[in-house]
């Protein structure tokens, strides 16, 4: 059975935390999964972390359910959210309908992920009135990059700050089930928390959001570009993976690898044959 909506919500009630990571592949949603983590998002982070864009505008939604589809094989417990990319829900409430319902229709996801608060709040309400569950996400918004003129803190002036509140309210009225606060002043989202009453899951928004999301790239330590203020690395894998394949590579060249244990054999009447006939 996997996590649900109510779950989440009930959470927050009780005070309880939500832990949220991101996922793109199958293999690495298993594990995931398995460690008991609630909520997965296949962000469209996947442009920069494993397709090597440098930010999220060419992810396509072809390439957002292929990746999707992949999570929610690899899944069993975790309520899979796929994000919505850029420009599949601005045009209109209809191709915005029509994209949320391809993640859940063709790639098996629960819910949706979109950016924007009051812009969006109408587009949100009449997805959610379609019967698909929607998470918010304001504040740093990677998509408007270049509108926000780069990755910056949002939120940091009264007036900004003020619009902020508004959208996260706008988009709790509209029936989003959750809320993303990225990259926002720790007090603000403090206020924001205690204003709304759906959950808000932060990254780079403090320690009194309800929940917090990371980019899990950045938190295995596989993501090697650059680390992001607002990651810890658990764990450093791509020191550990390039040790491992430098090994590899020496065993291969020494002819350490493969050994007995990861080779097969075979009858010795038939290779006797064999070898009898080449020699022919």
């Amino acid at each position: 059975m996997r996590t649900t909506i109510l779950q989440i919500k009930e959470m927050k009630q009780k005070g309880k935390k939500i832990p949220m990571l991101t996922a793109y592949d199958y293999a690495t949603a298993k594990i995931i999964d398995q460690a008991g983590v609630p909520l997965i998002l296949v962000g469209d982070s996947l442009g920069t972390v494993i397709l090597g864009y440098d930010s999220t505008i060419p992810v396509t939604m072809d390439v957002m359910i292929h990746h999707t589809k992949a999570v929610v094989r690899g899944t069993a417990q975790a309520m899979i959210i796929g994000d919505m990319p850029f420009m599949t829900y601005h045009a209109s409430i209809s191709e915005a309908l029509h994209n949320a319902a391809r993640f859940m229709q063709e790639a098996g996801a629960q819910a949706v992920k979109l950016e924007g608060g009051v812009t969006m709040a109408e587009t949100v309400k009449r997805i959610v009135d379609c019967g698909i569950p929607v998470m918010g996400h304001i504040g740093l918004t990677p998509q408007s990059v270049h509108q926000l003129g780069g990755h910056k803190v949002q939120g940091k002036t009264q007036e900004s700050a003020a619009r902020l509140i508004k959208d996260a309210c706008a988009l709790d009225e509209a029936g989003a089930f959750a809320v993303v606060l990225e990259a926002v002043p720790t007090p603000l989202a403090r206020i924001i928390t205690q204003k709304i009453s759906v959950p808000t899951i932060g990254i780079g928004a403090g320690p009194f959001c309800d929940g917090q999301v990371q980019v899990v790239s950045d938190m295995l330590g596989l993501f090697t570009d650059f680390v992001p203020k607002h990651a810890k690395q658990y764990v450093r894998l791509a020191d550990s993976i390039k040790q491992a394949v430098g090994d590899y590579v020496n065993e291969v060249q020494a002819g350490a690898f493969p050994t007995e244990k990861q080779s097969f054999t075979m009858d010795e009447a038939l290779l006797a044959g064999l070898e009898e006939e080449a020699k022919q």
